[in-house]
C-alpha cells in the first residue's frame, strides 16, 4: 500500500487541508469546558488531534487506525476529521509500516504509526535498530528522524502471550531511541505532543491496562502550557515526578506500575510508614537529578516493574541509584518486577504482576531497625 501524501481533496473521501484543519479546530473549541473527567484513551485521542491540526506534516498510520480507530480507539474519529491521506490504514506488515515511516520522517513528514500490540512490533524490530535509531548518527546529523512509535504494551487486561509483552528495555538499551511511558491522563497528553515535536525518533510506550483510567484535566490548560513550552523552547521531556512525597523509603515506577506503586504507598501509609513514589516517565533519557534526590532524602528505594527482571530497565535504575547514592543508602536497593517467564495465561497473570503486597513485603525487607 502506497498511498498519496496530499492535501487536496481527492475522489476517494480525502478531505482538503483547509476542510480537515476547519474541522479540528471546531473540534478543539468544542472541548473547551475547563475540567473535565476523561481517559488516558482519549487524552491521547485528542494529543493526536491537536498535533495534526497544528502540523500538517503529521500523520497517523499502522493496522486498523483508519475508521476503525485502532483496536484500542486511540485514533477513533481522525479519519473522518482529516481524511485518509493523513490517518490511514496499512497492510499487517509492521516492518513495512515502519521503513515506510521512516522515508516519510526523512522527506519532511512527522508519521505517527501505531504497533497495535507489543509483540507485534517484533517483526519490525531491525527497521527500528538498524535504520530508525540510526539514521541520524550516520549521516552525521544531516538526517533526523522525527517519528513517533506507539507501542501498546504490558499487561493488566487478561490478555494472552504476544499481546502483553513489557518490551521497553529492547527499546531502551538501543542508542538513538527517546523512550516515553506516561503513567496519568494528564501525562498522555502532555508527552504525546512534546514525542510528535521531537527531531528524534520517539519510542512511546502506553500501558494499556491503563486506557481507561480516568482524571480530572484541563485540556485547554493542557494546550495553554505546550504552547508555552514550545514558544520558550522548554518541555518536561526526560523529566520524572514526584506522585506523592514521602519520608521513609522511594518507590520509584514507570508506565503500568506507577499506580501499583501508588497503592502500595497508601496501604503502608496506614501502618504509619511514609513512601515517596517516583514515576520515572522517560526512561530514556532517564531523570538521574529527581530519582536520586529523593533516594538521599530517604536513604532507602524499591523499584518496581513488570517486565522481567533479569537485565531489565529496573536493573538499570538500581545501578544508576547505585553508584549516584551509595553513601546514602541505608540498605539495599530491593526490586519488585514481573517473574523471568515468558507472560503467564490470563487467570494466572495476577501471581505475575507486582502487586502491593510484594511491594510491601520488600519495603519491610529493607533492614528497618525497629
Amino acid at each position: 500500500m502506497s498511498p498519496t501524501i496530499t492535501t487536496s481533496s481527492e475522489a476517494n473521501g480525502n478531505v482538503s487541508a483547509a476542510t480537515a484543519c476547519a474541522a479540528a479546530k471546531a473540534a478543539v473549541e468544542a472541548e473547551k469546558t475547563g475540567p473535565q473527567t476523561i481517559t488516558l484513551a482519549k487524552a491521547l485521542n485528542t494529543a493526536l488531534a491537536d498535533a495534526m491540526h497544528a502540523d500538517p506534516s503529521v500523520l497517523v498510520f499502522g493496522e486498523d487506525v483508519g475508521m476503525l480507530g485502532g483496536v484500542f480507539r486511540i485514533t477513533d474519529g481522525l479519519t473522518k476529521t482529516f481524511g485518509t491521506s493523513r490517518c490511514f490504514d496499512t497492510p499487517l506488515a509492521e516492518s513495512g509500516i515502519v521503513g515506510m515511516a521512516v522515508g516519510m520522517a526523512m522527506n519532511g513528514m512527522r508519521p505517527v504509526i501505531e504497533m497495535q500490540f507489543d509483540a507485534f512490533a517484533y517483526p519490525a524490530f531491525e527497521q527500528i535498530v538498524s535504520h530508525v535509531a540510526k539514521m541520524h548518527n550516520r549521516t552525521k546529523g544531516a538526517v533526523k528522524l522525527p517519528m513517533v512509535i506507539r507501542v501498546p504494551y504490558a499487561g493488566g487486561i487478561g490478555g494472552v502471550e504476544h499481546h502483553c509483552d513489557s518490551s521497553e528495555a529492547y527499546y531502551a538499551h538501543t542508542a538513538g531511541l527517546k523512550v516515553f511511558t506516561p503513567a496519568t491522563v494528564a501525562d498522555g497528553y502532555r508527552m504525546l505532543r512534546e514525542a510528535i515535536d521531537s527531531d528524534d525518533p520517539v519510542m512511546f510506550m502506553e500501558p494499556k491496562k491503563l486506557y481507561w483510567s480516568k482524571d480530572q484535566v484541563d485540556l485547554d490548560a493542557l494546550r495553554g502550557e505546550h504552547a508555552e513550552n514550545t514558544e520558550r523552547g522548554t518541555s518536561s521531556e526526560g523529566r520524572a515526578a514526584v506522585a506523592r512525597p514521602g519520608t521513609d523509603a522511594t518507590l520509584i515506577a514507570y508506565g503500568p506500575s506507577v499506580p501499583t506503586a501508588l497503592a502500595a504507598a497508601a496501604a503502608a501509609a496506614e501502618e504509619g510508614r511514609s513512601l515517596e513514589v517516583i514515576d520515572v516517565r522517560s526512561i530514556v533519557p532517564f531523570d538521574d537529578e529527581t530519582v536520586c534526590a529523593s533516594v538521599r532524602k530517604t536513604g532507602r528505594a524499591v523499584v518496581i516493574a513488570e517486565a522481567h527482571g533479569f537485565a531489565s530497565v529496573s536493573s538499570e535504575i538500581v545501578a544508576r541509584v547505585q553508584e549516584r547514592c551509595f553513601h546514602h543508602l541505608a540498605a539495599p536497593i530491593r526490586r519488585v518486577t514481573g517473574f523471568d517467564v515468558p507472560y503467564p495465561a490470563p487467570k494466572l497473570e495476577h501471581y505475575y504482576l507486582p502487586g502491593v503486597d510484594r511491594i510491601l513485603d520488600a519495603v519491610d525487607d529493607l533492614q528497618w531497625e525497629d
